[in-house]
């Protein structure tokens, strides 16, 4: 057993790993964790095999699963490489075979096609799924099926390549084995199996077909230009029309693609977003400035990993995916990768800064409808999320399932009232909702009227045994938020409840005993749930507010007449309008309206009160 430094975790040390971990060499490798199945558990790379595999097991992990990994280790093998690149490639190989449990996940079990140039007399241009080692030309994979198939559209419509699978040979052609099919018929096909297209004319096509599939659009742009134009010199204008008609096709594809410069960069562009579940890759090739591929992937993150890991573990896994060579990277922070003859470049302006922007957008947005399809699925998840959002935010100690906000209303210090909403799950609980009249402030007394409120709401919790929530939000600035914090102390919940004020001015956040407040950013999940609390509370106490203050302003003189309720006295004055005609009226009209005894309370009234003014 060997006990890590500051941590009360054993870990189990066999004598295997001991000896192992003394003879490991300080070079650059990767190495491999195995349990005591014999199961390679986890796969590594690093600059210092030694230094970073003593590290499992001789300081504390914060990370609960990392703690289990080493927990769980029996056996180390580890290969040695010569250079630190060659150790990304072969860690990425690893995990590719050998899936350990405690690696990122790349979740992509895709087969992507490919274009391939078959290696055979008349070569075949067509969509393959299967990479066979023959001498074959291969490009892509490409993302998108629908992009393969126009590829093959143009080559079949401008060079009249074969589809068919006969053994093109220049002796069976010559023994004339093969008949022309319905291709050639219906001009597909320039029938190379009768000897009716030149292999060199057929090999000049493939020739342009594969700088197309190379990016290099613009190069067969140039070409088809001068021979059209030589041929117009020559007055062979059906030809010249023929190759303006390909010429046409040709700049149709390339407006489909996304060009992003007049420049000719050849460039790999990539962009990270995360969340603490997985990790976002954005990658886009460009050829000659045009956008060739664009692939949006995800790691699911097993351990610490840190971004810059991440980075360098998706720019090795795409590039060998796609079979990129390009001597410059666009990234937006430097990767824990080196590759020789590669510059990493993290442009502040320019062309290669509207790449990075782009990348970025991209994955985001293949983020956010990630988090949205997750959503729909699962709700509780948005609100969990938004949640821990706003505790690393505050600064929080614990998750705030259960939130309330305080608001006071009054009007120069008239009808004061006062608002709690309450947010469960980020959503509000309506149920829960109270209203307080102010009972011990006179006059406009904004902050008397919060310690009042915040006091009774939960000094009678408290007593009721019920809930507290973990974060108290208080409308207004330092002064109303220190009102409450004296409520809160004197009842003993000081200190237990987080509490925090928002200034409606600029929208910062207030901490008690800190002058200098918090600002979140406007955008933030966080800012905007807590600016609802605030508007809710603030519906909620204005709305009370105006229903007392509507509510005494619609009185009468009839108010306190012993004998006469509200529905009588809605009647009377539905009736007749006013107390002034209420005072005219014969005794017959009440009678008739209200009754004879509630007719006689109604004359005695009169007669006792002739000078009251009418409403």
């Amino acid at each position: 057993m060997y006990l890590c430094p500051n941590s009360n975790i054993r870990v189990k040390m066999n004598q295997e790993i001991k000896d192992t971990l003394k003879v490991i060499p300080q070079q650059p490798g990767c190495y491999q964790f195995l349990d005591e199945k014999g199961t390679v558990i986890y796969v590594g790379k690093a600059k210092n095999l030694k230094k970073r595999v003593s590290s499992y097991f001789n300081k504390q992990h914060e990370h609960p699963k990392t703690r289990i990994l080493v927990r769980n280790i029996r056996k180390i093998k580890y290969i040695v490489v010569n250079t630190e690149e060659d150790t990304f490639l072969l860690e990425n190989n690893l995990i590719k075979q050998l899936r350990p449990r405690y690696n990122v996940l790349l979740k992509d079990d895709k087969s992507y096609p490919s274009i391939v140039v078959k290696n055979e007399f008349f070569p075949r241009v067509y969509k393959t799924r299967n990479i066979v080692k023959d001498g074959s030309r291969y490009f892509g994979p490409y993302t998108s099926v629908q992009s393969v198939n126009t590829l093959l559209d143009i080559f079949r419509n401008v060079y009249k390549v074969r589809t068919c699978r006969l053994n093109l040979t220049p002796e069976n052609i010559a023994a004339g084995k093969f008949k022309v099919c319905l291709q050639y018929h219906i001009k597909k096909c320039k029938g190379p199996c009768e000897g009716l297209q030149s292999l060199e004319e057929y090999n000049r096509n493939i020739a342009e077909i594969t700088e197309i599939l190379k990016g290099n659009i613009s190069i067969i742009e140039k070409q088809i230009r001068e021979e059209m134009q030589k041929l117009a010199g020559e007055l062979r204008f059906e030809e010249a029309q023929e190759l303006k008609e390909k010429l046409l096709l040709i700049q149709n594809f390339r407006e489909k693609s996304q060009v992003v410069s007049n420049f000719g960069y050849n460039l790999d562009v990539f962009a990270l977003e995360e969340d603490e579940q997985a990790a976002y890759i954005n990658y886009l090739h460009v050829v000659n400035g045009a956008i060739n591929q664009a692939y949006t992937f995800e790691y699911r993150k097993k351990l610490e990993e840190t971004r810059e890991e991440l980075l360098g573990l998706g720019i090795v896994e795409m590039r060998q995916r796609f079979g990129s060579n390009s001597k410059e990277i666009i990234v937006p922070f430097l990767p824990e990768l080196k590759l020789s003859g590669v510059d990493f470049t993290i442009p502040q302006r320019g062309d290669k800064r509207t790449l990075l922007q782009l990348s970025e957008k991209n994955v985001k947005q293949y983020k956010l409808d990630k988090l949205k399809k997750s959503e729909m699925l699962n709700p509780d998840q948005r609100a969990t999320r938004i949640l821990k959002g706003v505790q690393k935010d505050l600064r929080l100690k614990e998750v705030p399932w259960h939130i309330e906000c305080f608001d006071n209303s009054n009007i120069q210090g008239t009808h004061p009232v006062a608002a709690c909403v309450v947010f469960k799950k980020a959503k509000p609980a309506k149920k829960e909702y109270r209203h307080f009249n102010v009972k011990s402030v006179i006059g406009p007394d904004d902050y008397g009227s919060m310690r009042e409120i915040v006091e009774r709401r939960y000094a009678r919790m408290l007593k009721e045994g019920s809930p507290l929530p973990q974060l108290i939000v208080i409308d207004g600035g330092k002064g109303q938020l220190h009102a409450a914090v004296e409520s809160l102390q004197k009842i003993g919940l000081y200190g237990q409840i987080a509490v925090i004020g928002i200034a409606k001015r600029l929208e910062e956040i207030y901490y008690p005993g800190d002058s200098v407040p918090l600002y979140i950013d406007k955008n933030s999940e966080t800012l905007k749930l807590i600016q609802q609390l605030r508007d809710e509370a603030h519906r909620f106490g204005i709305t009370f507010h105006r229903q007392k203050r509507s509510k005494s302003q619609i009185s009468s003189q009839l108010d306190g007449l012993k004998g006469i309720g509200k529905e009588t006295k809605r009647k009377l004055l539905t009736h007749f309008k006013s107390i002034k005609r209420i005072r005219e009226a014969t005794d017959q009209e009440i009678s008739e309206l209200i009754g004879t005894s509630k007719a006689a309370l109604i004359r005695q009234w009169i007669g006792d009160s002739n000078n009251k003014t009418e409403i």
